[in-house]
């Protein structure tokens, strides 16, 4: 990651914004209200507004269990007849809950894409590699034959795995995790998509492989100009990667950001908290601070804030009122009732964890 000069050394540092957040740039897929329930009564995800611009990088980070993977699955109708969805999921302005599953499948893997976090298992482990990319060359740009397999040698030399003709006869077992993984790549850019997810594409890899991972899609973006949607754990490899960063919690978007802004000057107590638990490898070595308790399951979310029981600035309120997501700067919007208030020890509800000295101040 690129350093600033006149920052703390002891902190990481993080790219300046640049210009290609979304500031004038048109939405290519949105979510607008966006729901997810569980058998008609669980709500996962409860009411999300989000966009990705044509281009556009857009990291969605946030524990395990905050609804961050279900939500683009469930956009993409890949969750099965249990799961019911509401609001809309707009591509280039039209209503992707609308179309067929006919309509819908030209879609997925065409004008998006996924990565899933364990090619193994989204590969099918009976059919050759060459097999399956001639299969979504077939389906979304109609290639067969000749042309299929010159594309598909083309394709795997793109995401750097070498002796192609051999490798298009092997089977999923026969390749590394992180071979696997660009393979995934490699079907996933095989439809030409504008939109590319990528689901915790390197959760399996070790650090060098992810490293590659990382920097192959950075490359194929440059090169494509394909928006990029990143769900991560790892909040220093959205950073690294991403123009905007969402922060989920619990089903909710509770802050969301250019990823300058957000990195530098978290706004929520729950970003704060992520941050502050983050190691540095500059400076003097300090012990971490996690955040106390676990993700409610979304059977049991409490009323009000979600992330009150966890919230070091909790007050009574904050257990009665659902905070919604307003303007805490230029571009940055967070979900706290408190934002913007002097905090005081005394009026904290819970044991201290990395206290700002007020809501909206750097962790």
């Amino acid at each position: 990651m690129s350093r600033t000069s006149g920052q703390s050394p002891d902190r990481p540092q993080w790219p300046a914004p640049g210009h290609a957040a979304t500031a004038g740039r048109p939405a290519l897929l949105r979510l607008q209200d966006f729901t997810v329930t569980l058998s008609g009564t669980v709500p996962i995800v409860r009411g999300i507004d989000l966009s990705v611009g044509r281009g556009e990088a857009l990291g969605i980070v946030g524990e395990s269990g905050c609804g961050k993977s279900i939500t683009w699955l469930a956009a993409l109708r890949l969750l099965g007849r249990n799961v019911t969805t509401g609001g809309e999921v707009q591509l280039d302005g039209q209503d992707v809950g609308g179309l067929s599953e006919r309509e819908l499948a030209r879609v997925r893997g065409g004008r998006i894409a996924l990565i899933f976090q364990d090619p193994a298992s989204a590969l099918n482990p009976v059919q050759r590699i060459g097999t399956q990319i001639a299969e979504v060359l077939r389906l979304h740009r109609g290639l067969t034959g000749e042309p299929a397999r010159r594309e598909a040698l083309r394709l795997l030399d793109r995401v750097g795995i070498a002796d192609g003709p051999r490798r298009l006869k092997q089977y999923p077992h026969e390749f590394s995790g992180g071979m696997n993984q660009r393979v995934m790549i490699a079907l996933a850019l095989a439809g030409e998509p504008d939109v590319l997810v990528a689901d915790e594409p390197t959760t399996a890899l070790d650090a060098t492989i992810q490293a590659q991972v990382l920097d192959l899609i950075r490359e194929l973006r440059r090169e494509t100009g394909m928006a990029l949607i990143l769900i991560s754990h790892d909040i220093g490899v959205v950073g690294d990667l991403c123009e905007r960063i969402a922060v989920m919690y619990a089903g909710r978007i509770v802050e969301t950001a250019a990823t300058h802004d957000l990195l530098t000057r978290p706004r929520h107590p729950y970003t704060q908290g992520l941050l502050a638990a983050l190691p540095t490898l500059t400076g003097p070595r300090q012990r971490l601070t996690p955040i106390p308790g676990t993700v409610p399951a979304p059977a049991a979310i409490p009323p009000g804030c979600a992330f009150a029981p966890r919230c070091p600035i909790a007050v009574e309120r904050c257990g009665r009122e659902l905070p919604e997501l307003t303007f805490a700067a230029q571009d940055q919007r967070a979900a706290c009732l408190r934002l913007g208030e002097p905090i005081s020890l005394e009026s904290a509800a819970l044991p201290v964890m990395a206290m700002p000295a007020q809501v909206g101040a750097p962790a």
